[in-house]
């Protein structure tokens, strides 16, 4: 395990490959940095260097009860690549990682060398959905992961992907549920990202599952329609996870992204 300490936690991560082209990788809620693992054998082999790592509550990483704002996962992904002796980068992250790209986006932009937002979605939260993602929160400390893992696996990918549904189960039920709480309590109170999709100027990849009901393609297209020369890929098949249902569709797309970084 290869592991930093940052900003008074330790964050485990995977960094491979060498070079100055850095791919940065953020993964969702409640997964960890295994999710991509297809993405880091897929570019490493490609010459990139990939740097993926668990975001504070998850995986390797330190678990810090209470509220985690996306705003600290943005310090924290800037600390670790301070750390590494990383300036510019690529930054991709998926459904809760793509809102803390945007967050990223907005705080650091002199850093960013191009984006990847995949099945994510910019708009504040709603008073309801505040109110959902708290109930969740205190569901998940008092039952645990387990039965909220059963009930949405087949939403988080399509029925038709098994091999897919095995990881991502695997992830969400060894997730820690004060992480996943803490994750979600903040997400309650994130900003509306639309300014900031509208202020980006790097090459931005808009990627969605076309079967995704978490984030659909309306969504994706709401994105895409304000990030300047933006590109909106939908991966037929695949629900909320297409970089592991489908990463040959997922890894082109990005393969073309990062040709314009």
């Amino acid at each position: 395990m290869t592991t930093a300490n940052v900003n008074g936690i330790t964050i485990g991560y995977d960094d491979e490959g060498t070079g100055d082209d850095v791919l940065v990788l953020v993964h969702g809620h409640p997964f960890d940095r295994s999710m991509w693992r297809p993405q880091v054998e897929h570019f490493t082999a490609a010459g990139w260097r990939v740097i993926a790592a668990d975001l504070r509550g998850y995986g390797e990483t330190t678990v810090v009860p209470g509220i985690t704002t996306l705003d600290v996962f943005a310090h924290d992904i800037a600390g670790l690549l301070d750390h590494l002796g990383v300036e510019k980068f690529v930054l991709a992250g998926l459904s809760m990682g793509g809102q803390i790209v945007m967050e990223c986006a907005r705080t650091f932009p002199e850093r960013l060398r191009g984006l990847v937002l995949a099945d994510t979605f910019a708009q504040a939260e709603t008073p309801q959905g505040r109110k959902n993602r708290n109930d969740m929160a205190d569901r998940l400390l008092r039952e645990g992961m387990s039965g909220y893992a059963t009930e949405v696996l087949w939403k988080m990918v399509a029925p038709h992907n098994t091999a897919a549904g095995e990881h991502v189960a695997n992830m969400m039920h060894n997730a820690s549920p004060e992480g996943a709480a803490a994750a979600l309590r903040g997400r309650a109170e994130r900003p509306d990202y639309t300014a900031t999709l509208e202020a980006i100027t790097v090459p931005t990849l808009v990627v969605v599952g076309s079967d995704d009901e978490y984030t659909p393609v309306k969504d994706a297209e709401y994105m895409h329609e304000r990030v300047p020369g933006s590109t909106l890929v939908v991966v037929d098949g695949a629900a909320h996870m297409p970089n592991l249902e489908r990463p040959e569709v997922f890894n082109k797309a990005v393969a073309e992204l990062l040709a314009q970084a």
